[in-house]
């Protein structure tokens, strides 16, 4: 999937709280455009099986691609060297003790093919407000006293809208995203939204699933509490 400005659908979002069905959009995934980042908006657009990415110069893109990457909490895959680093102790994991450090060593990150980055100002903003209201959240890797790793997603109770992660010493962000994923399962979370396949993401346990079942899975598990 390419954040590409080329591909408009035929969905403008005004300023009424609504999207059009996920099954109109695009070959990209690509299903509408305009609208805000509003806590309403995005909680919505979460809930929907939708998410936004645009580049700082472009107007909001919202997405929702077939098929869909997510990683089944107790189908992560640990290494052996991740076994390891994981007995080591060099790391210790926390959550939600910087979040707004954690989402700018995110956009910092250098991503293969993609020129800057899509966590712009507005994004960091918006996701700074949804931590706010309790919606959004971190897990921090430090070695020592140092933030080294780390990520952060969307909290809908008992699934979980992974969005980025960094890494500032080797298998930090793994380290995280095994913790997040160990601790997720013990809590009966159903299952990680990863979004789009990466080949890291794949070697970590997270699968292709079709949007109709993505859809399916979403709306029959999103949790009561949030």
């Amino acid at each position: 999937m390419e954040n590409n400005q080329n591909y408009f659908p035929l969905h403008f979002l005004g300023d009424r709280l609504e999207f059009p069905p996920v099954e109109t959009a695009n070959a990209d995934g690509l299903l509408a455009v305009g609208g805000d980042l509003s806590p309403e908006r995005l909680l919505l657009a979460y809930k929907s099986g939708i998410f936004p990415w645009f580049n700082d110069d472009a107007l909001i893109l919202w997405w929702s691609p077939d098929p869909r990457m997510v990683l089944f909490p107790k189908k992560v895959k640990v290494s052996k060297s991740m076994r390891k680093v994981m007995r080591d102790g060099a790391f210790k994991i926390t959550q939600n003790t910087c979040f707004n450090e954690v989402i700018q060593q995110c956009a910092l990150v250098e991503r293969k093919g993609q020129d800057g980055t899509w966590i712009t100002s507005k994004m960091k903003n918006a996701y700074a407000e949804l931590h706010k209201k309790g919606f959004a959240r971190s897990y921090e890797v430090w070695k020592g006293n140092n933030l080294v790793g780390g990520l952060y997603g969307v909290d809908l109770g008992h699934v979980f809208c992974g969005e980025s992660m960094f890494s500032l010493e080797p298998n930090a962000s793994k380290f995280a995203f095994i913790k997040m994923a160990h601790e997720l399962d013990a809590k009966g979370y159903h299952f990680i939204d990863c979004q789009v396949h990466t080949d890291h993401l794949e070697r970590m346990g997270a699968e292709l699933i079709s949007r109709e079942k993505f859809m399916d899975l979403l709306q029959g598990n999103l949790g009561t509490g949030k």
